[in-house]
């Protein structure tokens, strides 16, 4: 599974005119997966995401993850992350990982964020056509790989 992470001082997912999804401080998280992803890429990303250490300390150093703060995530998913542009200028598609596994694995990471004790997690709709509006705090964007290509 892939996610790009940024920190965020608030963040929303917004489908047909209707927010969604919505939090203030903490983490706005694209995420796709790939073909061959299973349970064990869910557990890597939900640990790496609750304990990425971007936020920054009482001495202004990146050293608190988003449940030190107490901070939300909002997960979106992403398949577009798996798009490969090395031939051509149309992206292919084909390692990401089939829509109705993938479905799957999303929604299970959203419930396993929850269940870390993550204070707010809020997530957009698989599928969706959806707008993220976030405002990106540094800014700071994080790349993370489950199969640590990256």
């Amino acid at each position: 599974m892939r996610a790009v992470v940024q920190r965020v001082s608030e963040a929303k997912v917004v489908v047909a005119g209707e927010t969604v999804g919505e939090i203030d401080s903490g983490l706005c998280v694209l995420i796709g997966a790939g073909a061959g992803d299973d349970e064990s890429d869910v557990r890597y990303l939900c640990s790496k995401l609750t304990g990425l250490r971007i936020f920054a300390d009482q001495d202004g150093k990146m050293n608190l993850s988003v449940m030190d703060i107490g901070g939300g995530i909002l997960a979106i998913s992403q398949f577009t992350l798996f798009g490969d542009t090395r031939k051509g200028r149309r992206p292919a598609f084909g390692a990401a990982l089939e829509p109705g596994r993938a479905e799957e694995l999303y929604d299970l990471l959203v419930a396993q964020l929850g269940q870390a004790g993550v204070p707010r997690v809020a997530a957009g709709v698989f599928r969706a056509d959806m707008k993220v509006h976030l405002v990106n705090d540094g800014p700071v964007t994080i790349l993370i790989d489950s199969k640590k290509l990256f």
